[in-house]
C-alpha cells in the first residue's frame, strides 16, 4: 500500500511471455587477485524490501495475457541483449503492436546473484518509452530510476534508494516530483527483523499538490511478516486509510507452491480474497499457474520449454462469472524464442 510505480518493475524471470534476463557474466579477477566472494553471513538476518513483503505470494499468481504475443531475444555479449516483442489483441487495439526492449547489465558482481549496474528498457512503435536503471554503489546502499515517457512528455518519474542494514532496510522514495505545480509524492519504509522468525515495519506515504483536498495529506500503514519453514504469513495494515492487506505462501514440495491473498477496504467495505498456486513439472519442462479470486475471475497459465531449442511455449485462459448471463472469457497463446 502506498508505493509510487511510476513505471511497472523488471518482472520477474518466471513471469509468463518475458524477455529472459541476461545470466551474471562470470566473475572474473587479474592474476595474483582474489576472486570477489559472496556476501558473508552477516547479512542474513536482512528482511529484504518492504516493497518485497508479499513478493513471494505475488510470484505465483498467472500474469494472463489476451490475443498472440511473439518474443524474440537475442544475447549480444555477456552484458548485452535486445529483445522483439509483437502484440495481437483482438478485444483491447491498445496493446497491440511492436515493441524494442534491451538489457544491459553491467560488471560490479556483488554475490552470484546480484550485478549491477542494471539498465532495462523498452520502446513502442509510437516513441512511449519505458526505463529502468538500478545500480548499487556498495554492498549496502543500492538506487533504482524507473521513468515513464508518452507522447513525447515525462508522464511518471520515481527514484528510489534503499539502505541495507545487518537486520533492516530503510528506503526512500521520491515520484513525479513537479517543482513548479508543488506536487509530488514522498514514501519512507523500514523493514525489521526482530527474531529469526518475525520481521516488523512501517511505511509513510506523504502526497502534496494543489489537485488534492488540503494539498496534502499523509498515510502510515503498519506491517509484520512470520515465516516457517515452509511458509511465509505476510499482512500490512493502514488505520488512516482503513485498509488490511494479507498473504500467505506455502511450498508443499519442490514442484508446488500455492498462495492466498485478502485485500480488504473498510471505506469501501469490499474485501477480494485470492486463491492460487505454482506446479513445475521438471520432467517436462512445463510450468502450471493458476488462480481463482471472489470476483468470480478464474485464470491460469501455462509454459513449456522445448528443449534443446531455446523456445518456450505459452498458453494462457482467463474467464469473469461475475455476469452468469454473459460470463466473459479471453485466451492468449505466444511464444518467446531466446
Amino acid at each position: 500500500m502506498g508505493n509510487v510505480y511510476a513505471a511497472a518493475s523488471p518482472p520477474p524471470p518466471s513471469m509468463p511471455l518475458s524477455p529472459p534476463i541476461l545470466a551474471p557474466p562470470p566473475m572474473t579477477s587479474a592474476p595474483g587477485e582474489t576472486a570477489p566472494q559472496p556476501p558473508s553471513n552477516a547479512d542474513d538476518n536482512n528482511p529484504g524490501t518492504y516493497e518485497d513483503l508479499h513478493k513471494k505470494c505475488k510470484e505465483l499468481f498467472p500474469q494472463n495475457f489476451e490475443g498472440g504475443k511473439l518474443i524474440i531475444s537475442k544475447g549480444l555479449s555477456s552484458h548485452f541483449q535486445i529483445s522483439h516483442t509483437i502484440n495481437m489483441s483482438g478485444t483491447n487495439p491498445a496493446l497491440s503492436g511492436y515493441r524494442f526492449g534491451t538489457t544491459y547489465i553491467g560488471s560490479k558482481q556483488l554475490s552470484p546473484s546480484e550485478v549491477y549496474p542494471v539498465i532495462i528498457g523498452d520502446v513502442d512503435a509510437s516513441g512511449n518509452l519505458n526505463a529502468n536503471i538500478i545500480h548499487a554503489f556498495s554492498d549496502r546502499l543500492r538506487t533504482k530510476f524507473v521513468s515513464q515517457f508518452q507522447d513525447n512528455k515525462c508522464a511518471a518519474a520515481q527514484g528510489t534508494l534503499d539502505y541495507k542494514g545487518s537486520d533492516y532496510t530503510a528506503s526512500l522514495t521520491a515520484g513525479n516530483i513537479d517543482v513548479i505545480n508543488n506536487s509530488g509524492i514522498l514514501v519512507t519504509q523500514y523493514l525489521q527483523t526482530v527474531t529469526s522468525r518475525l520481521a516488523l515495519g512501517g511505511e509513510l506515504v506523504y502526497q502534496f499538490g494543489p489537485q488534492i483536498p488540503g494539498k496534502q495529506f499523509t498515510v502510515v500503514s503498519l506491517a509484520a511478516r512470520i515465516t516457517g519453514k515452509q511458509w511465509q504469513l505476510t499482512g500490512n495494515f493502514c488505520p488512516t486509510g482503513g485498509a488490511a492487506h494479507a498473504c500467505y505462501h506455502h511450498k508443499v514440495s519442490e514442484q508446488l507452491q500455492i498462495a492466498a491473498e485478502v485485500e480488504t477496504s473498510l471505506a469501501s467495505k469490499e474485501s477480494v480474497g485470492t486463491l492460487g498456486y505454482q506446479l513445475e513439472i521438471p520432467s517436462t519442462n512445463v510450468t502450471f499457474k493458476g488462480q481463482v479470486d471472489t470476483n468470480w475471475s478464474v485464470g491460469a497459465t501455462m509454459e513449456k520449454k522445448l528443449m534443446p531449442l531455446p523456445f518456450t511455449f505459452a498458453l494462457s485462459g482467463m474467464a469473469n462469472y461475475a455476469n452468469t448471463q454473459k460470463p466473459q472469457y479471453r485466451f492468449g497463446i505466444g511464444l518467446i524464442v531466446g
